[in-house]
């Protein structure tokens, strides 16, 4: 993620006494925390209309940090700092995304040292998945599927295009498909993001048994930001999204304009070469 396309708004070492520890001392007796933040927004439409509520309230947000780490108790660092990062994203719709740093300045390593610290960015980002079902109430399960993803903590469903009766793809003799596509705002990371969608699949019985054969319910990540990413479980953007209309037609319904971030084209002008051919 790009930080440099955002404004941002700055709290430095917010000092915090709470319980966090692996030793239950620790836990027990509390010690010194510092927190400092860096907010990524766009500043501009508070900085000309001169209107907070146009903006996150950095005294709000320090409140809440404090509250957040009076109330909750771990024994990590980083585990502290996951969860209030996450907590402050969900929390302040107006956050693209935070740098949160966690320091321990009385950290029992039994060295002389000034501070342990943990520092992590995390951001909302955008991915676009593709749906699909030819077994059973085809609906149905797309249905559930698009409220389970809305539902998921770090998950929220933008857009959904309309559903798409399609012949099937891969040669295999099978029902016909109903297919469609969404827009997720998420700030899961792509890997954990397709264990969601695999968990949702399994719900709906989804089989794996035959290449491009029926299912009840296919989930795919089709793009995530403009991310390239291939490892032995992931391929972003999907391989063969480009050549497929039963993905590239409810995709333009609600990105026509978003680039493939390998071909450079819009969904769009993609969309208009598979059905030409």
């Amino acid at each position: 993620m790009n930080t440099t396309c955002y404004d941002e708004i700055h709290v430095e070492n917010l000092e915090i006494f709470a319980h966090h520890g692996v030793f239950p001392e620790e836990n027990r007796l509390g010690q010194k925390f510092l927190i400092s933040l860096t907010m990524y927004v766009d500043a501009r439409p508070a900085g000309k209309a001169d209107c907070l509520e146009q903006s996150v309230h950095y005294g709000e947000v320090s409140s809440f940090m404090t509250a957040y780490m009076h109330e909750h108790t771990y024994q990590l660092i980083e585990a502290a700092a996951e969860h209030l990062a996450e907590e402050l994203l969900l929390r302040y719709p107006l956050l693209k995304g935070v740098t949160l740093e966690l320091k321990k300045p009385w950290a029992p390593v039994g060295l002389p040292l000034e501070t342990v610290s943990v520092k992590i960015t995390r951001f909302w980002h955008t991915a676009y998945l593709g749906l699909g079902s030819n077994m059973g109430d085809k609906k149905g399960y797309l249905d559930q599927a698009v409220k389970v993803l809305d539902e998921i903590r770090g998950c929220r469903v933008e857009k959904v295009s309309s559903y798409l009766v399609t012949e099937p793809y891969g040669g295999v003799e099978q029902d016909d498909f109903l297919n469609a596509c969404l827009m997720l705002r998420t700030f899961l990371p792509p890997r954990e993001l397709l264990d969601r969608m695999h968990e949702i699949e399994q719900a709906a019985h989804r089989e794996r048994t035959i290449r491009w054969g029926p299912r009840t319910l296919d989930l795919d990540i089709l793009m995530y930001d403009d991310e390239i990413l291939e490892t032995e479980e992931l391929v972003i953007p999907h391989v063969e999204m480009h050549l497929r209309d039963f993905v590239l037609k409810p995709l333009c319904e609600i990105a026509p304009n978003k680039r493939h971030p390998i071909y450079h084209k819009t969904i769009a002008q993609l969309a208009a070469e598979v059905c030409k051919d």
